[in-house]
């Protein structure tokens, strides 16, 4: 299951994914996507995440994992990131986090990028890309290329680590390919 702070371009992207013929395939992936419960605080979003996976559990529920996505939001962070991680951890909530914002995931499905973004920045590069107007997205545009995001959002993982850089400080970045290796698995 999924938690996600977006109300459009997120769970469109999501949803186009567990359409995918490899995350369908697999029996053991049900693909949720939940949207606008509590706001958009990150700590709210794992609250609700991590109190299904309690409820999944009690109930024995066929839930593997649960999952929350959302931005760190440059220039401006989000209230209570690190808290969030936190109780995500306690939670047994994974995550995956973009920095600054989902875009920037967007946009490593077309390019490498690896200097610092701030949320208008990435919009601005996305629109350039893929040729949008804004929020949403056209899927097909994405789809065949989730293998070379994911490479490339690894990459800044591991030049984040080379540099001692932690988050919510690891701008650019996203977690999303930790979900999408997860789907594979």
């Amino acid at each position: 299951m999924i938690f996600c702070e977006g109300e459009r371009t997120e769970p469109e992207y999501l949803n186009a994914l567990k359409r995918q013929s490899w995350v369908r395939n697999i029996a053991a992936v049900d693909v949720r996507v939940e949207t606008g419960h509590s706001g958009s605080v990150p700590t709210a979003l794992v609250s609700l995440a991590a109190n299904a996976r309690r409820k999944a559990l009690d109930e024995e529920g066929e839930i593997d994992e649960f999952w929350c996505v959302f931005d760190v939001e440059w220039p401006r962070n989000h209230p209570g990131l690190k808290k969030a991680a936190e109780q995500a951890r306690l939670g047994g909530v994974e995550l995956a986090i973009s920095n600054p914002c989902f875009e920037l995931w967007l946009i490593l499905h077309f390019q490498d990028h690896s200097s610092w973004l701030e949320n208008d920045d990435a919009r601005r590069l996305r629109r350039q890309l893929d040729g949008s107007s804004d929020k949403g997205l056209e899927p097909a545009k994405y789809m065949p290329h989730i293998r070379d995001a994911a490479r490339r959002a690894a990459a800044l993982d591991q030049l984040h680590a080379q540099n001692a850089t932690t988050f919510p400080q690891d701008n650019p970045s996203s977690g999303v390919h930790r979900l999408i290796a997860s789907m594979e698995e």
